[in-house]
């Protein structure tokens, strides 16, 4: 739930034959991943010719209590998670309790899209491939930070008030609120929470003895990962996400280690099959063979394009589908504040890779990780994913910096400015985001949203009638604008707002809101 899907669109071309990989080898490049970034820990596991050959923890799961990562620590799997809500759907579709085309308003009738044609049309399909004609991460606002008090009818409620970006069907966006509403059918179809459907049909039968849906569900178990930021090159331990209401969990809320997720992978690798002689079938082929199906073109292009020389993009069912050098690889990405996760799939070679990590950025190991023992697989040409990694996060660093830095000069320049709080005072409400409060403390102006306590914060004038937000919630750099219209009288009629920095998680979507004041 966050930038890191999108910079999976890389890398160099390779030749047909297989590498095995050491752990070794495996070891060494985590070693010289760590010394180079700032990170807390690591988990690997990696599957090669349909043998689990290697699992294995590195670092820490908690600055705090000093605790170490092994094979069987839980990390947060964040968006890993929705191909388990897929995987569920298709059970059902095994079970003849549904069908992927059925329309989302047979099974949650109150169900309402922003345009009468698409309500009628939107198929449990179209939950799940980020083709709604809605924009990036649209309304995930109701969720990060944690601590929001919003539910699933309210994100079934939203989608009438969001804007559409695009027509629908014609174009990818990212969304993670359509996935809590796949997460719903499966709650309406079966009977079972969507966690419980999840743990009970899915985890149990695969052996994921430690996994579970929600955060809340861990229990008693100590072997946890908690999420890590970088601040000033010093890794700093932060609260874990919790907030798994709502229907979070659907779209990221799974914790779950490399032993239980090699499990998983190896029943993807085998097209649903399971068990020490492949006799038992979770998901059908027929249906597992949708989940890895294209059903939304991402990019395309038949010169090829990036270190990989790629020639197609798509995204399936709760997994993205790419050529890579020569090979159709199967991957997904996870990301919540201060845990990524990558799940890596080769078909062809029966071939997977996990990468757990409980950092942010972390060097984004994730993805070099991933990218090396990859390329050692396929035998790629050799390429630097180390330098890259550096190079990434030094220009997205500066260019955020530069950005931030000139707004907060340009506040503290404008201090002398004489601002009447009354103009600004008062109720705003959004028709999905709910209501806000901008009132003053201590001779200073405040905002506060009354459904996502977390978004409270200082408002500092900026220069005409905007002012920059700095958050009390400091675990992600959300930081934001809030620009007020006013009535001839100078009153405030309406707010709308924006990120600051231009590197903010999409999920963060402050420009999607329409504030109006409520006149009392």
């Amino acid at each position: 739930m966050n930038k890191i899907i999108f910079l999976l669109l890389l890398m160099p071309f390779a030749s047909f034959s297989q590498r095995m990989v050491s752990s070794e080898f495996i070891d060494s490049l985590v070693k010289v991943s760590m010394n180079k970034f700032p990170q807390a820990g690591v988990a690997i596991g990696v599957i090669q010719d349909g043998e689990i050959t290697h699992l294995k923890g590195y670092g820490i799961a908690s600055k705090n209590s000093n605790t170490l990562v092994d094979e069987s620590t839980l990390f947060a799997i964040a968006s890993n998670s929705k191909a388990f809500t897929s995987t569920a759907l298709g059970i059902l579709v095994d079970q003849g309790k549904i069908a992927w085309e059925d329309k989302v308003i047979d099974h949650i009738p109150e169900f309402r899209m922003y345009d009468f044609y698409v309500t009628a049309n939107f198929t449990i399909l179209d939950l799940l491939t980020h083709r709604s004609g809605l924009g990036l991460g649209a309304g995930d606002l109701m969720f990060f930070p944690d601590g929001s008090d919003f539910t699933i009818d309210d994100v079934i409620a939203s989608f009438k008030y969001q804007t559409p970006v695009s027509d629908f069907r014609t174009k990818y966006d990212y969304d993670n609120l359509l996935y809590m509403v796949a997460g719903e059918v499966v709650h309406r179809v079966s009977g079972q929470s969507w966690d419980n459907f999840v743990q009970d049909v899915i985890m149990a039968e695969l052996g994921m003895n430690s996994s579970v849906g929600l955060y809340q569900n861990i229990a008693n178990n100590p072997n946890v990962a908690f999420p890590h930021k970088t601040e000033n090159n010093e890794i700093i331990e932060i609260g874990a996400y919790s907030n798994n209401g709502g229907g979070f969990g659907a779209a990221g809320g799974i914790y779950s280690n490399v032993t239980d997720m090699s499990k998983w992978v190896l029943m993807h690798l085998n097209n649903g099959l399971y068990g020490e002689s492949l006799n038992d079938t979770l998901i059908s082929r027929s249906n597992h063979k949708e989940l890895w199906k294209i059903h939304t073109i991402i990019n395309s292009d038949p010169r090829g394009w990036g270190v990989y020389s790629s020639h197609y993009t798509g995204y399936g069912l709760g997994f993205l589908i790419q050529d890579q050098g020569g090979y159709s690889v199967i991957n997904h990405s996870g990301g919540l504040p201060g845990m990524l996760s990558m799940v890596t799939m080769i078909p062809e070679l029966n071939a997977g890779i996990i990468v757990l990590t409980n950092s942010a950025p972390g060097g984004l190991s994730l993805i070099t990780l991933t990218n090396e023992i990859k390329d050692e697989i396929i035998g790629a040409e050799e390429f630097d994913w180390l330098v890259w990694a550096e190079e990434r996060l030094a220009h997205s660093d500066a260019e955020a910096e530069a950005v931030v830095n000139a707004v907060w000069e340009q506040v503290e320049k404008s201090k002398k400015i004489k601002i009447d709080f009354r103009n600004y005072i008062g109720r705003y409400k959004d028709n999905w985001f709910g209501e806000v409060v901008i009132y003053e403390k201590d001779g200073d102006l405040w905002f506060k949203s009354l459904r996502s306590p977390k978004l409270e914060g200082e408002m500092k004038f900026y220069k005409a009638n905007t002012f920059a937000i700095a958050w009390d919630y400091q675990d992600m750099d959300c930081d934001a604008f809030i620009s007020f219209q006013l009535d001839e009288n100078g009153n405030g009629l309406s707010a709308t707002m924006k990120g600051i920095s231009p590197a903010i998680d999409f999920s963060f979507d402050f420009q999607d809101l329409n504030l109006i004041k409520i006149i009392e």
